[in-house]
């Protein structure tokens, strides 16, 4: 099967727009097994741990990132700039992923068929 990119580039609990990309990464796993996850600009903070989005009177889904394991999502690139320039490169990530530079992120897109963004 041809391979599916989902992109993560907004911030958690500002908008549901991470809460479900995760749900759609979830369900599409059940049907396709070559999925490829990239976490971009502020989407890097999806992956964040530690987070406490009770505080803004919203759902913590941040735990359910460590399902993606479970249902084979090995494929999980980070933008290295963009942990940079957010000042949380240090901090750790809740799933294993590959840290990597824009250049590499954009030839991993490019091998996808279909791209979704979150």
């Amino acid at each position: 099967m041809d391979k599916l990119g989902f992109v993560f580039s907004t911030a958690p609990h500002g908008s549901a727009s991470g809460r479900e990309g995760l749900d759609a990464v979830l369900a599409t796993s059940n049907y396709n097994e070559n999925l490829a996850l990239f976490f971009v600009g502020d989407g890097v903070m999806q992956l964040l741990s530690d987070q406490h989005p009770s505080f803004v009177l919203c759902r913590d889904y941040i735990a359910t990132f460590k399902m993606l394991s479970l249902c084979d999502v090995k494929e999980i690139y980070v933008c290295h700039e963009s942990l940079i320039e957010r000042g949380v490169f240090q901090q750790p990530l809740i799933v294993n992923s590959d840290i990597v530079t824009c250049e590499v992120i954009a030839k991993q897109l490019s091998c996808c068929l279909k791209v979704l963004q979150f």
